[in-house]
């Protein structure tokens, strides 16, 4: 794992390293997720399986960037664990990732956007990035990457960052 670092305008130095949680119930999909974090120059926080891992972790983890499946074990979903990511970590964006995108309400349920799956490893890398660039910098001063689909209040979040 490395640490990025950037200068601001001020001449200070801040770091450019997320923090993610992955929640995912397939093992090998987990795995995959940690990796291509890792290979983007972020952090994995934390794995979870369903909806009770999550609720066990430390509150003080304070995760940037959540992906999190919408079908996990333990009959917990993510539309659960996205409910409680934002009352336990509300700034922390939120990415489902799933084969299942029908199955996201329109309003996403507060989550930041989608990845559905199956997904590329450029595309997942790509999307990591564009959110990094937007927690760091917002709104982020690259395309959007068509891997992730975002959700209304992904615009939103950024452009009162900006105001």
């Amino acid at each position: 794992m490395r640490d990025d670092h950037v200068s601001s305008d001020r001449g200070a130095i801040m770091t450019n390293t997320m923090q993610v949680l992955i929640v995912e119930d397939e093992m090998l999909l987990a795995m995959d997720m940690e990796a291509m974090v890792e290979d983007s120059g972020h952090r994995v926080l934390a794995e979870a399986a369903s909806l009770q891992d999550v609720e066990a972790l430390p509150d003080d983890l304070n995760p940037q960037l959540a992906f999190v499946d919408i079908h996990l074990a333990h009959d917990s979903n993510g539309l659960d664990v996205c409910r409680y990511i934002r009352t336990h970590w509300p700034d922390a964006l939120i990415v489902f990732v799933t084969a299942n995108v029908s199955k996201i309400p329109a309003d996403f349920s507060g989550a930041h956007g989608v990845i559905a799956k199956p997904f590329s490893h450029a595309g997942v890398v790509n999307a990591i990035n564009y959110l990094a660039n937007g927690v760091f910098a917002p709104p982020p001063s690259m395309p959007r990457p068509a891997s992730l689909i975002p959700s209304p209040s992904l615009e939103g979040r950024w452009a009162r960052t900006v105001a």
